[in-house]
């Protein structure tokens, strides 16, 4: 068998790292850009801190950019009231720049530095940390409940091993056999211990599924036995309750629809959720990546960027002379031209992400004005390709700004990606948001007659006369999208 060599020619795509650097800073939101920047910080000790007093302040007016009409664009020409992003030969060369006028760079405090944008307009709109109470987490409020229990050193050291496998939910997330197995205990050890943590507060925790966790509750009743015909629902007929099949859990207990109708009650005002609200609520803040404000009513906005506690920083005032002097030797210089290397690429694509970042919200804010002008209500249907065309920029790129970032606007809250949405005509030809029609699908069944759900079919009717033309199964998609149930699981007697 003779072998051979063939060359075949072969065209294969790299991104250079100063690439991979640009799409990784740009898909950060706020708080991890700052970990990343102070990570960068103490790899790369030709970059240094700068103390926040140590800036000279040009706040706002140097990072904001009015959002107004197409023709003030035009009057105000390109972007120049932000830092102009340098784009150097790195963008399309495969290696270091040999050709850098390093002078021009670490002599220019634009190029060489960055200033985190601080959102400090004045009045309430300022984006301060406002004190918070101390919330304590789950596993602490119950610990501290724990040690007051008579049990010995093995029963505790088991209860603390249950209390670690609560989920934010408040259910046991463990096996009680595994356990048992895990810290080497008699299973029956576990699970007396296990009712012992269940009769913790709240009510119902460490439920193993959440019919115990109702039963829990009942029982821990001031008088479980006025709770009666509750317990013995969900211990004799729990999935005809669970599937509101109110008649047949009516004869399986022999009682009559309005005793039913009592214990469900009784049910509904129960916790199915006993772990919430034990964790700290900084946990589920968000602070807005940046923020829209209306400066008229003729459709002109300001638009922030935030960098929270994202540091200052700047070329090491050192490291940046002795390179200057051009006195040191070969070696040095060239791991400082590395170094120096290093931190120009995250400086320049530290400012590439401001730039891409803010020129997509202004995108955004210039295609939805109505929604910013006048509420959720008006916003109109937008896909990715539209921001992307409007900024020249790849659609990969507008997904990784809008992904996971937050904007504060008149109208709360909102992540960058609710913008976008699908498009759907009505019957006057009119293109809307489907996001319109899903609220408006929520509103319905809010106000509908619990005791006599609408179907599927009835709704796209009813939104079909308000203009809406969407099939039965639609609905049903909307429906499934925004986790309501169906008609069957909402009906209440």
């Amino acid at each position: 068998m003779e072998l051979r060599q063939v060359l075949k020619p072969e065209l294969q795509q790299y991104l250079q790292p100063q690439q991979i650097l640009r799409s990784e800073l740009i898909q950060l939101p706020m708080l991890e850009l700052e970990l990343r920047v102070r990570a960068e910080l103490q790899e790369n000790p030709f970059l240094e801190e700068i103390a926040e007093d140590d800036v000279v302040v040009e706040r706002d007016l140097s990072e904001v950019e009015t959002e107004g009409s197409a023709a003030s664009h035009e009057d105000r020409g390109e972007e120049h009231d932000e830092p102009k992003v340098r784009e150097s030969r790195e963008e399309t060369s495969g290696g270091p720049d040999e050709d850098v006028d390093w002078d021009s760079f670490l002599n220019d405090e634009d190029s060489s530095s960055y200033k985190a944008s601080r959102f400090t307009s004045s009045g309430s709109d300022e984006l301060t940390e406002l004190p918070r109470p101390f919330v304590p987490t789950l596993a602490e409020h119950l610990e501290d409940q724990l040690r007051l229990q008579r049990l010995d050193d093995e029963e505790y050291r088991v209860g603390l091993y249950i209390i670690g496998s609560i989920n934010r939910d408040g259910f046991l997330s463990y096996p009680v056999e595994e356990i048992a197995r895990e810290l080497n205990v008699p299973v029956p050890l576990a699970l007396r211990v296990l009712h012992v943590v269940q009769e913790l507060d709240p009510p119902g925790i460490g439920a193993r599924d959440l019919r115990e966790c109702l039963l829990i509750q009942l029982h821990q009743k001031d008088d479980p036995r006025e709770f009666r015909v509750a317990i013995r629902m969900l211990e004799e007929s729990y999935d005809d309750f669970m599937n509101k099949r109110f008649e047949v859990v009516g004869r399986k207990l022999g009682i009559s629809l309005e005793d039913v109708k009592s214990a469900y009650e009784d049910i509904r005002r129960l916790n199915p959720k006993p772990g919430e609200g034990y964790f700290d609520e900084k946990q589920n803040y968000i602070v807005p990546d940046l923020v829209v404000q209306r400066i008229d009513d003729h459709g002109n906005f300001n638009v922030f960027l935030n960098d929270g506690n994202t540091p200052n920083f700047h070329v090491n005032t050192a490291y940046k002379e002795m390179f200057l002097s051009g006195n040191t030797d070969k070696k040095v210089k060239e791991f400082v031209t590395k170094k120096l290397e290093s931190a120009r690429w995250f400086i320049n694509a530290i400012h590439q992400r401001r730039t891409t970042i803010l020129r997509t919200m202004r995108a955004i804010v210039e295609r939805q004005k109505d929604f910013f002008m006048k509420g959720r209500e008006f916003l109109k249907p937008m896909i990715l390709q539209d921001i992307a065309e409007d900024i020249s920029m790849d659609i990969s790129t507008i997904s990784r700004v809008t992904n996971g970032k937050y904007v504060q606007t008149e109208w709360g809250v909102f992540e960058l990606k609710y913008f976008f949405s699908e498009r759907m005509e009505t019957s006057d030809g009119e293109e809307i948001s489907t996001k319109v029609i899903k609220s408006r699908l929520q509103e319905i069944i809010e106000a509908e007659d619990k005791s006599d759900p609408l179907s599927d079919q009835s709704i796209a009717e009813m939104l079909a006369k308000e203009g809406f033309p969407i099939a039965r199964r639609t609905v049903q998609k909307y429906r499934e999208q925004l986790s309501i149930p169906v008609k069957r699981l909402r009906r209440e007697i």
